[in-house]
């Protein structure tokens, strides 16, 4: 969606600048551990520019690989290649590929993990530690990474509540019943990068900014670096990969040698940087990566000037959201007087922001979202002390606090609470059907997990559906009050601007149909609540 690439474009830039930032310092301060206080010793890449070089790629069950006489496990030898090449190739950009369809191990098939081993060695050497006189540690390179991806396949259990009647496939019926909700299944995806950076910056050990650091490897005896070999899988969308099972018999890898910039390097390792994120659960890690599965594709299929219009705009719009944000929060905590406010719709949003908090979490959804809708919702209650008297009266049981609330004087004594309640009176006469017609059909029509859920998401989707309706009372107080200028026009400003934003690019980026319906409905009950035309309609 369009909100997945205004929140990953700031945070990549600010990722990438902070990494920048560091090969901006000055020399490394001395060290008070080193004799002397001496300063760190600069490194310098054990290949230099133009080494020849030996691809060897294993492909092994084991982690730790050793059984280089088993020419089986031999996936692919490339030799000559040349460090920094960015000329020579299939395709004149110093690229090479290896396409191969493997044999599938039995305890890969049962959810076993499946590892590439890749050496580089300098021209003549092999990467066997056994073999004298052709095995160099200074001369060889290595990298390791597991291929397969394990990931969680839940099974919602629904039915139809009233005949008790569920569409589910029932293999994965079964499936559920032996091995639980959420199964842990190996996936596989056909397409891996090799990429060796084309790099000779004079790294200090120690200093190595993260997340680089998890990528330069030094010698512990010469102090010098290793060439940096990174598994770029950073176009593999999450949809193209497949379940590894008892069905499959062959696994098809096409391997791809690449040279790599240093700069492009860093934008890789920042997009793929998880570490400040590590409180976060587990599923928190697969939704994003199926969030940032959107992007790419925004990355993939969009024209370039779009796509840097859309990087500006992005940030546009994070700057419009925070004042929107920051002059709603102004307006509330300096209001003195309620007239021309419609304090049943301020209530009326504590419902929707609670119902929708309540659906997400029966929901599972990503935990960043539960945060921000919980924020949303603490900050509707904390409106409502802004728009009514909140009293502590005589505890139940004596034990439970009874909090007690009634309406504000500047609310009373003003037209505007009759206004009120004659629009919410109008409003329940078109409301009250809706609602009921939606749940009927919800019950009849729709799978749910049980009663809960069903009330849930019947409230979320009316809410979802009509809820531009609500926004009718404040409509009608202006009108009858000829007047706008009670509004929080700023927040409504900045509001109507990322309204505009969402509109342009729902149809601009790939997303469903339904979105783009949900943000042209958002755009046309701002437009409608922020509009002094309304003025001329009640003249």
């Amino acid at each position: 969606t369009s909100q997945d690439v205004y929140a990953s474009v700031p945070s990549t830039i600010f990722i990438i600048w902070a990494i920048s930032s560091w090969f901006r310092r000055g020399p490394s301060t001395p060290d008070p551990n080193t004799p002397a206080g001496a300063p760190r010793v600069p490194s310098r890449n054990l290949f230099t520019k133009d080494t020849l070089m030996d691809l060897y790629v294993y492909v092994s069950q084991e982690e730790v690989f050793s059984d280089f006489n088993n020419t089986d496990a031999l996936f692919w030898f490339h030799r000559d290649l040349v460090y920094g090449d960015w000329t020579t190739g299939e395709d004149g950009d110093g690229c090479y590929q290896h396409y191969k369809e493997m044999d599938i191990p039995e305890k890969v098939q049962q959810n076993g993990s499946l590892y590439i081993h890749v050496y580089f060695t300098k021209s003549g050497f092999h990467p066997d530690p056994k073999r004298k006189g052709q095995y160099r540690r200074l001369a060889t390179v290595h990298a390791t990474r597991m291929m397969n991806k394990f990931k969680r396949r839940k099974f919602q259990k629904t039915k139809n509540l009233l005949t008790g009647e569920t569409e589910a496939d029932p293999e994965m019926i079964k499936r559920a019943e032996s091995h639980g909700p959420v199964e842990i299944i190996s996936h596989w995806h056909p397409n891996l990068t090799i990429n060796m950076v084309d790099d000779h910056t004079a790294w200090v050990k120690g200093s190595v900014p993260p997340p680089l650091d998890q990528h330069v490897k030094f010698d512990a005896v010469s102090g010098d670096y290793y060439p940096i070999v990174y598994f770029n899988d950073y176009w593999n969308l999450q949809k193209d990969y497949y379940p590894i099972n008892e069905t499959l018999t062959k696994l098809p890898l096409r391997l791809t040698y690449c040279p790599l910039s240093l700069w492009r390097w860093q934008l890789y390792a920042a997009q793929n940087a998880r570490s400040p994120w590590n409180f976060l659960p587990e599923d928190t890690y697969e939704q994003s990566d199926e969030d940032q599965d959107s992007v790419k594709v925004a990355l993939l299929e969009t024209n370039p000037y779009l796509l840097g219009l859309t990087i500006v705009v992005s940030i546009v719009h994070s700057i419009f959201e925070f004042l929107a944000f920051k002059n709603d929060i102004q307006f509330w905590n300096s209001r003195q007087s309620l007239e021309g406010l419609s304090v049943r719709s301020i209530i009326f949003g504590v419902f929707q922001s609670l119902v929708v908090l309540l659906y997400i979490l029966d929901n599972e959804t990503n935990f960043v979202v539960q945060v921000s809708v919980f924020i949303g919702l603490l900050i509707d209650l904390w409106k409502i002390t802004k728009v009514m008297d909140v009293r502590v009266k005589n505890k139940i049981a004596g034990v439970f606090p009874r909090l007690v609330f009634t309406d504000k004087s500047t609310y009373v004594e003003s037209s505007t609470k009759i206004y009120d309640d004659m629009a919410f009176k109008y409003l329940s006469w078109l409301l009250y059907p809706l609602f009921g017609c939606y749940a009927v059909y919800s019950l009849l029509y729709v799978e749910h997990k049980g009663w809960y859920s069903w009330v849930l998401s019947m409230l979320y989707g009316f809410l979802l559906t009509f809820g531009f309706i609500t926004m009718t009372p404040q409509l009608f107080i202006n009108y009858k009050m000829k007047s706008v200028a009670h509004l929080p026009w700023r927040m409504l400003t900045y509001k109507a601007l990322n309204t505009f934003i969402d509109d342009l690019f729902a149809f601009v980026i790939k997303m469903p149909m339904m979105y783009r319906i949900g943000c042209l409905r958002d755009g046309t009950r701002t437009a409608l609540l922020s509009s002094p035309s309304i003025l001329i309609l009640a003249h």
